[in-house]
Protein backbone atom coordinates (compact mmCIF):
# COMPACT_ATOMS: atom_id res chain seq x y z
CA UNK A 1 0.00 0.00 0.00
CA UNK A 2 1.32 3.32 -1.17
CA UNK A 3 2.09 5.80 1.61
CA UNK A 4 -0.44 8.36 -0.25
CA UNK A 5 -3.60 5.60 0.43
CA UNK A 6 -2.32 5.14 4.17
CA UNK A 7 -2.56 9.17 4.80
CA UNK A 8 -6.15 8.89 2.78
CA UNK A 9 -6.92 6.10 5.13
CA UNK A 10 -6.24 7.48 7.99
CA UNK A 11 -8.18 11.31 6.83
CA UNK A 12 -11.14 8.89 6.21
CA UNK A 13 -11.36 7.31 9.26
CA UNK A 14 -10.30 10.33 11.67
CA UNK A 15 -12.91 12.54 10.13
CA UNK A 16 -15.84 10.45 10.02
CA UNK A 17 -15.08 9.44 14.19
CA UNK A 18 -14.86 13.57 14.89
CA UNK A 19 -16.48 13.86 18.47
CA UNK A 20 -14.57 10.37 19.14
CA UNK A 21 -11.00 11.96 18.50
CA UNK A 22 -11.81 15.07 20.53
CA UNK A 23 -13.21 12.54 23.53
CA UNK A 24 -9.77 10.45 22.93
CA UNK A 25 -7.20 13.54 22.95
CA UNK A 26 -8.54 15.52 26.03
CA UNK A 27 -5.84 13.92 28.24
CA UNK A 28 -3.07 14.87 25.81
CA UNK A 29 -5.41 18.33 25.74
CA UNK A 30 -4.89 19.19 29.20
CA UNK A 31 -1.53 17.89 28.76
CA UNK A 32 -0.53 20.09 25.76
CA UNK A 33 -1.92 23.06 27.95
CA UNK A 34 -0.06 22.31 30.76
CA UNK A 35 2.93 22.38 29.43
CA UNK A 36 2.45 25.01 27.43
CA UNK A 37 1.67 26.92 30.48
CA UNK A 38 4.63 25.22 32.95
CA UNK A 39 7.11 26.38 30.41
CA UNK A 40 6.11 30.04 30.43
CA UNK A 41 5.09 30.25 33.89
CA UNK A 42 8.94 29.01 34.08
CA UNK A 43 10.05 31.66 32.10
CA UNK A 44 7.89 34.58 33.72
CA UNK A 45 9.46 33.57 36.68
CA UNK A 46 12.87 33.82 35.90
CA UNK A 47 12.59 36.85 34.16
CA UNK A 48 10.93 38.51 37.56
CA UNK A 49 13.54 36.95 39.26
CA UNK A 50 16.33 38.58 36.94
CA UNK A 51 13.85 41.99 37.30
CA UNK A 52 13.68 41.62 40.99
CA UNK A 53 17.39 42.00 41.91
CA UNK A 54 18.79 43.55 38.02
CA UNK A 55 19.41 46.72 40.56
CA UNK A 56 21.39 44.40 42.84
CA UNK A 57 25.12 44.47 42.29
CA UNK A 58 26.51 41.27 42.28
CA UNK A 59 29.36 41.50 44.77
CA UNK A 60 26.79 43.38 47.42
CA UNK A 61 26.90 42.07 51.45
CA UNK A 62 23.96 43.34 53.53
CA UNK A 63 25.17 43.57 57.29
CA UNK A 64 22.27 44.06 59.64
CA UNK A 65 21.31 43.60 63.41
CA UNK A 66 17.83 41.52 63.89
CA UNK A 67 17.88 42.82 68.09
CA UNK A 68 17.65 40.41 70.97
CA UNK A 69 20.89 38.67 70.13
CA UNK A 70 23.21 40.91 72.27
CA UNK A 71 24.64 39.58 75.22
CA UNK A 72 26.11 40.68 77.96
CA UNK A 73 29.68 41.42 77.59
CA UNK A 74 32.03 44.04 76.82
CA UNK A 75 31.56 46.51 73.65
CA UNK A 76 35.01 46.82 72.09
CA UNK A 77 35.43 50.61 70.71
CA UNK A 78 39.04 51.58 68.48
CA UNK A 79 41.13 54.85 68.33
CA UNK A 80 40.96 56.62 65.43
CA UNK A 81 44.52 55.18 65.21
CA UNK A 82 44.10 51.30 64.12
CA UNK A 83 47.82 50.79 63.66
CA UNK A 84 48.77 50.63 67.57
CA UNK A 85 44.87 49.71 68.28
CA UNK A 86 44.09 51.28 71.93
CA UNK A 87 40.91 49.68 73.13
CA UNK A 88 38.63 50.67 76.20
CA UNK A 89 35.84 48.40 77.63
CA UNK A 90 32.73 49.42 78.60
CA UNK A 91 30.08 47.27 79.79
CA UNK A 92 26.71 46.80 77.76
CA UNK A 93 23.52 46.05 79.26
CA UNK A 94 22.25 42.90 77.88
CA UNK A 95 18.98 44.18 76.21
CA UNK A 96 20.59 46.95 74.78
CA UNK A 97 19.86 47.47 71.13
CA UNK A 98 23.29 47.40 68.88
CA UNK A 99 22.68 50.21 66.12
CA UNK A 100 25.21 50.23 62.92
CA UNK A 101 26.92 53.39 62.40
CA UNK A 102 28.91 55.51 60.05
CA UNK A 103 32.12 54.32 62.12
CA UNK A 104 31.32 50.59 61.79
CA UNK A 105 30.97 51.55 57.90
CA UNK A 106 34.42 53.38 57.32
CA UNK A 107 35.85 50.66 59.58
CA UNK A 108 34.89 48.19 57.48
CA UNK A 109 36.17 49.85 54.40
CA UNK A 110 39.32 50.24 55.79
CA UNK A 111 40.16 47.17 58.00
CA UNK A 112 38.30 44.57 55.70
CA UNK A 113 40.28 43.51 52.50
CA UNK A 114 38.62 43.65 48.72
CA UNK A 115 35.69 46.04 49.50
CA UNK A 116 35.49 48.57 46.92
CA UNK A 117 32.62 50.87 48.60
CA UNK A 118 30.15 50.75 51.50
CA UNK A 119 27.01 52.58 52.20
CA UNK A 120 24.36 52.52 55.11
CA UNK A 121 20.76 53.09 54.88
CA UNK A 122 17.50 52.24 56.78
CA UNK A 123 13.93 52.46 55.98
CA UNK A 124 10.72 53.57 58.16
CA UNK A 125 7.07 54.51 57.38
CA UNK A 126 5.81 57.83 57.39
CA UNK A 127 2.68 59.75 56.18
CA UNK A 128 2.98 61.56 52.86
CA UNK A 129 0.68 64.42 51.50
CA UNK A 130 0.74 66.44 48.22
CA UNK A 131 -0.38 67.00 44.58
CA UNK A 132 -2.67 64.58 43.74
CA UNK A 133 -3.43 63.06 47.19
CA UNK A 134 -6.51 63.79 48.77
CA UNK A 135 -5.65 62.77 52.68
CA UNK A 136 -2.50 61.55 53.92
CA UNK A 137 -0.96 58.23 52.53
CA UNK A 138 2.02 56.59 53.74
CA UNK A 139 5.21 55.34 52.05
CA UNK A 140 8.65 53.65 52.84
CA UNK A 141 10.84 56.72 53.31
CA UNK A 142 14.31 55.52 53.02
CA UNK A 143 17.53 57.78 54.70
CA UNK A 144 20.49 57.28 52.31
CA UNK A 145 23.83 58.37 51.64
CA UNK A 146 24.66 60.08 48.14
CA UNK A 147 26.25 56.59 47.03
CA UNK A 148 23.59 55.15 47.56
CA UNK A 149 22.04 55.24 43.64
CA UNK A 150 25.73 54.02 43.07
CA UNK A 151 25.97 51.14 45.07
CA UNK A 152 22.32 49.96 44.33
CA UNK A 153 22.41 50.46 40.01
CA UNK A 154 19.31 53.30 40.38
CA UNK A 155 18.90 55.32 37.36
CA UNK A 156 17.51 58.56 37.23
CA UNK A 157 14.25 59.69 34.85
CA UNK A 158 14.56 63.38 35.90
CA UNK A 159 16.90 65.51 38.44
CA UNK A 160 20.08 64.24 40.75
CA UNK A 161 19.90 61.99 43.74
CA UNK A 162 21.22 63.53 46.98
CA UNK A 163 24.31 65.22 48.04
CA UNK A 164 26.50 64.92 49.95
CA UNK A 165 26.42 68.03 51.47
CA UNK A 166 22.33 67.42 51.42
CA UNK A 167 23.36 65.26 54.14
CA UNK A 168 25.70 67.45 55.97
CA UNK A 169 23.12 70.12 56.64
CA UNK A 170 20.79 67.74 56.98
CA UNK A 171 18.41 69.77 54.18
CA UNK A 172 15.08 68.58 53.40
CA UNK A 173 15.33 66.84 50.03
CA UNK A 174 14.07 64.04 48.62
CA UNK A 175 14.01 61.39 45.50
CA UNK A 176 10.78 59.59 44.24
CA UNK A 177 10.44 56.57 42.72
CA UNK A 178 8.60 56.14 40.00
CA UNK A 179 5.39 54.50 41.15
CA UNK A 180 5.63 57.08 44.35
CA UNK A 181 5.87 60.27 41.66
CA UNK A 182 3.30 58.88 39.57
CA UNK A 183 0.61 57.87 42.14
CA UNK A 184 1.34 61.66 44.00
CA UNK A 185 2.10 63.95 41.10
CA UNK A 186 1.10 62.42 38.19
CA UNK A 187 3.90 61.92 36.36
CA UNK A 188 8.17 62.83 37.20
CA UNK A 189 8.48 65.82 35.24
CA UNK A 190 5.31 67.55 37.48
CA UNK A 191 6.78 65.99 40.53
CA UNK A 192 10.27 67.48 39.71
CA UNK A 193 11.19 70.84 41.88
CA UNK A 194 7.89 70.43 43.26
CA UNK A 195 6.80 70.77 47.41
CA UNK A 196 6.18 67.32 48.91
CA UNK A 197 5.11 67.00 53.46
CA UNK A 198 6.44 64.40 54.60
CA UNK A 199 5.77 64.18 58.36
CA UNK A 200 3.88 67.87 58.25
CA UNK A 201 7.17 68.76 56.69
CA UNK A 202 7.94 70.50 53.08
CA UNK A 203 10.85 68.54 51.17
CA UNK A 204 11.91 69.82 47.88
CA UNK A 205 11.36 66.92 45.03
CA UNK A 206 15.61 66.90 43.75
CA UNK A 207 14.87 63.99 41.48
CA UNK A 208 12.44 60.98 40.21
CA UNK A 209 14.21 57.53 39.51
CA UNK A 210 13.75 55.94 36.40
CA UNK A 211 11.36 52.55 36.92
CA UNK A 212 13.15 49.50 38.24
CA UNK A 213 10.70 47.01 39.00
CA UNK A 214 12.99 45.47 41.92
CA UNK A 215 14.32 45.66 44.95
CA UNK A 216 17.46 46.99 46.46
CA UNK A 217 18.60 46.58 50.23
CA UNK A 218 15.04 45.40 51.20
CA UNK A 219 13.71 48.88 49.52
CA UNK A 220 11.40 48.65 46.57
CA UNK A 221 12.86 51.75 45.18
CA UNK A 222 9.79 52.34 42.49
CA UNK A 223 7.37 53.03 45.67
CA UNK A 224 9.78 54.79 47.70
CA UNK A 225 11.04 58.01 48.81
CA UNK A 226 14.77 58.48 49.61
CA UNK A 227 16.02 61.08 52.14
CA UNK A 228 19.18 62.41 53.37
CA UNK A 229 20.22 59.79 56.02
CA UNK A 230 20.67 62.55 58.89
CA UNK A 231 17.76 64.53 57.78
CA UNK A 232 15.96 60.90 58.20
CA UNK A 233 16.85 60.99 61.62
CA UNK A 234 16.95 64.30 62.43
CA UNK A 235 13.23 65.07 61.47
CA UNK A 236 11.24 61.63 61.32
CA UNK A 237 12.67 58.87 63.01
CA UNK A 238 15.19 60.04 65.79
CA UNK A 239 17.70 57.64 66.78
CA UNK A 240 15.34 54.51 66.86
CA UNK A 241 16.42 53.00 63.66
CA UNK A 242 17.89 49.44 62.34
CA UNK A 243 19.86 50.46 59.55
CA UNK A 244 21.81 48.43 57.29
CA UNK A 245 25.17 48.38 56.32
CA UNK A 246 25.77 47.43 53.07
CA UNK A 247 29.58 46.70 51.33
CA UNK A 248 30.75 45.95 47.81
CA UNK A 249 33.18 43.09 47.25
CA UNK A 250 35.63 44.58 44.47
CA UNK A 251 35.72 40.75 43.24
CA UNK A 252 32.61 38.90 42.86
CA UNK A 253 34.30 35.73 43.74
CA UNK A 254 35.96 36.37 47.20
CA UNK A 255 32.57 37.86 48.27
CA UNK A 256 32.39 34.58 50.77
CA UNK A 257 35.95 35.56 52.21
CA UNK A 258 34.52 39.24 52.43
CA UNK A 259 31.56 37.84 54.12
CA UNK A 260 33.38 36.09 56.96
CA UNK A 261 36.21 39.01 57.24
CA UNK A 262 33.27 41.24 57.78
CA UNK A 263 31.93 39.15 60.20
CA UNK A 264 35.36 38.84 62.03
CA UNK A 265 34.92 42.95 61.90
CA UNK A 266 32.38 43.11 63.42
CA UNK A 267 33.09 40.45 66.52
CA UNK A 268 35.88 42.65 67.44
CA UNK A 269 33.45 45.82 67.97
CA UNK A 270 30.33 43.28 69.62
CA UNK A 271 31.81 40.35 70.36
CA UNK A 272 28.69 39.11 71.79
CA UNK A 273 26.35 40.07 69.36
CA UNK A 274 24.94 38.00 65.90
CA UNK A 275 24.69 40.16 63.44
CA UNK A 276 22.53 39.22 60.01
CA UNK A 277 24.92 38.85 56.72
CA UNK A 278 23.80 37.98 53.40
CA UNK A 279 24.52 38.59 50.11
CA UNK A 280 23.03 39.20 46.88
CA UNK A 281 24.18 36.06 44.97
CA UNK A 282 22.20 34.18 47.23
CA UNK A 283 19.59 35.83 47.68
CA UNK A 284 19.17 35.01 43.92
CA UNK A 285 20.13 31.96 44.02
CA UNK A 286 17.22 31.26 46.85
CA UNK A 287 14.49 33.26 44.52
CA UNK A 288 15.77 30.91 41.55
CA UNK A 289 15.80 27.22 43.29
CA UNK A 290 11.96 28.31 44.66
CA UNK A 291 11.02 29.10 41.11
CA UNK A 292 12.79 25.91 39.67
CA UNK A 293 11.18 24.12 42.38
CA UNK A 294 7.83 25.26 41.66
CA UNK A 295 8.33 24.45 37.72
CA UNK A 296 9.90 21.00 38.30
CA UNK A 297 6.64 20.48 40.28
CA UNK A 298 3.99 21.95 37.20
CA UNK A 299 5.74 19.69 34.95
CA UNK A 300 5.50 16.67 37.42
CA UNK A 301 1.90 17.47 37.25
CA UNK A 302 1.90 17.53 33.37
CA UNK A 303 3.65 14.38 33.43
CA UNK A 304 1.38 12.58 34.71
CA UNK A 305 -1.71 14.11 32.79
CA UNK A 306 0.15 13.13 29.49
CA UNK A 307 0.68 9.64 31.06
CA UNK A 308 -3.06 9.25 31.53
CA UNK A 309 -4.00 10.97 28.11
CA UNK A 310 -1.80 8.03 26.77
CA UNK A 311 -3.24 5.39 28.53
CA UNK A 312 -6.67 6.75 26.62
CA UNK A 313 -5.53 6.99 23.72
CA UNK A 314 -4.29 3.03 24.25
CA UNK A 315 -7.35 1.83 25.62
CA UNK A 316 -9.56 3.47 22.82
CA UNK A 317 -6.86 2.01 19.58
CA UNK A 318 -7.22 -1.25 21.45
CA UNK A 319 -10.92 -0.92 20.92
CA UNK A 320 -10.61 -0.05 17.84
CA UNK A 321 -8.75 -2.73 16.04
CA UNK A 322 -11.36 -4.94 17.75
CA UNK A 323 -14.15 -3.18 16.24
CA UNK A 324 -12.13 -2.68 12.62
CA UNK A 325 -10.67 -6.59 12.50
CA UNK A 326 -13.02 -7.22 9.66
CA UNK A 327 -11.33 -4.13 7.84
CA UNK A 328 -7.58 -5.30 8.78
CA UNK A 329 -8.25 -8.75 7.06
CA UNK A 330 -9.63 -7.30 4.02
CA UNK A 331 -6.45 -5.40 3.82
CA UNK A 332 -4.04 -8.33 4.90
CA UNK A 333 -6.39 -10.16 2.47
CA UNK A 334 -5.68 -7.70 -0.89
CA UNK A 335 -1.82 -7.15 -0.41
CA UNK A 336 -1.53 -4.61 2.31
CA UNK A 337 1.64 -5.80 4.61
CA UNK A 338 2.31 -6.00 8.35
CA UNK A 339 3.99 -2.33 7.92
CA UNK A 340 1.25 -0.58 6.20
CA UNK A 341 -1.40 -1.85 8.95
CA UNK A 342 1.20 -0.76 11.67
CA UNK A 343 1.68 2.80 9.83
CA UNK A 344 -2.02 3.53 9.69
CA UNK A 345 -2.99 2.61 13.41
CA UNK A 346 0.20 4.40 14.50
CA UNK A 347 -0.62 7.74 11.99
CA UNK A 348 -4.07 7.62 13.94
CA UNK A 349 -2.89 7.72 17.26
CA UNK A 350 -0.24 10.30 16.42
CA UNK A 351 -3.19 12.29 14.61
CA UNK A 352 -5.66 11.99 17.33
CA UNK A 353 -2.81 13.18 20.03
CA UNK A 354 -1.73 16.04 17.17
CA UNK A 355 -5.46 17.47 16.98
CA UNK A 356 -5.36 16.97 21.40
CA UNK A 357 -2.44 19.09 21.33
CA UNK A 358 -3.21 22.07 18.97
CA UNK A 359 -6.74 22.21 21.16
CA UNK A 360 -4.33 21.69 24.38
CA UNK A 361 -2.28 25.34 22.82
CA UNK A 362 -5.69 27.06 22.41
CA UNK A 363 -6.42 26.09 25.66
CA UNK A 364 -3.21 27.55 27.46
CA UNK A 365 -3.66 30.91 25.43
CA UNK A 366 -7.08 31.54 26.73
CA UNK A 367 -6.31 30.56 30.58
CA UNK A 368 -3.31 32.59 30.38
CA UNK A 369 -5.49 35.87 31.56
CA UNK A 370 -7.14 34.17 33.59
CA UNK A 371 -3.58 32.77 35.53
CA UNK A 372 -2.27 36.20 35.39
CA UNK A 373 -5.46 37.32 37.63
CA UNK A 374 -3.30 35.52 40.58
CA UNK A 375 -0.49 37.97 40.39
CA UNK A 376 1.35 34.91 38.56
CA UNK A 377 3.60 36.42 35.43
CA UNK A 378 3.01 34.17 32.50
CA UNK A 379 5.40 34.64 29.47
CA UNK A 380 4.23 32.56 26.56
CA UNK A 381 6.21 31.74 23.45
CA UNK A 382 6.68 29.69 20.04
CA UNK A 383 9.30 27.92 21.89
CA UNK A 384 6.98 26.61 24.12
CA UNK A 385 4.29 26.30 21.90
CA UNK A 386 6.02 23.88 19.48
CA UNK A 387 7.30 22.01 22.71
CA UNK A 388 3.92 21.54 24.11
CA UNK A 389 2.87 19.60 20.44
CA UNK A 390 5.66 17.95 20.29
CA UNK A 391 5.45 16.48 23.65
CA UNK A 392 1.81 15.62 23.02
CA UNK A 393 2.76 13.76 19.69
CA UNK A 394 5.11 11.59 20.89
CA UNK A 395 2.90 10.63 23.73
CA UNK A 396 -0.16 9.44 21.50
CA UNK A 397 2.40 7.76 19.17
CA UNK A 398 4.32 6.18 21.89
CA UNK A 399 1.28 4.94 23.53
CA UNK A 400 -0.57 3.88 20.23
CA UNK A 401 2.21 1.45 19.20
CA UNK A 402 1.42 -1.77 20.83
CA UNK A 403 -2.27 -1.39 19.63
CA UNK A 404 -0.83 -0.62 16.53
CA UNK A 405 1.44 -3.83 16.40
CA UNK A 406 -1.21 -5.87 17.44
CA UNK A 407 -3.21 -4.33 14.28
CA UNK A 408 -0.53 -5.42 11.98
CA UNK A 409 -0.23 -8.88 13.95
CA UNK A 410 -4.00 -10.62 12.98
CA UNK A 411 -3.71 -13.46 11.00
CA UNK A 412 -5.59 -12.15 7.70
CA UNK A 413 -8.33 -15.43 7.61
CA UNK A 414 -8.87 -15.32 11.66
CA UNK A 415 -9.68 -11.49 10.83
CA UNK A 416 -12.07 -11.95 8.12
CA UNK A 417 -13.45 -15.12 10.46
CA UNK A 418 -13.76 -12.52 12.97
CA UNK A 419 -17.32 -11.03 14.12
Amino acid sequence: MRISEIFRLVWLNRSQNKFKVILTSIGIVVGSATIMLVIAIGTGGKEEVAEQFKNLNAGAVDISYEGGNSGLGFSMGRSSFRGGRDFFAEITAANEEVVLSYEDAEDLMTFVTGISDVTISYSTTASVESGNLDAASYYTVAGVLDNYAAISNLEMAIGEFLTAENNENKEKYCILGSAAANAVFGNAYIAYDNILYIDDRAYVVAGVLAEMGSVASGISPDSAIFIPYETGIKYITGNSISPTVTVIADDVTSVDRVMADVESELRESYPNTVFTISDAGSKMDAASASNETLTLLLISMAAIVFIVGGIGIMNVLFVTVKERTNEIGILKAIGCSRKGILLEFLLEASCTSLVGGVIGILLALAVTPLVELFSVRVELSIQGAVLSLLFGVVTGSVFGFYPAYKASRLVPVAALNQE
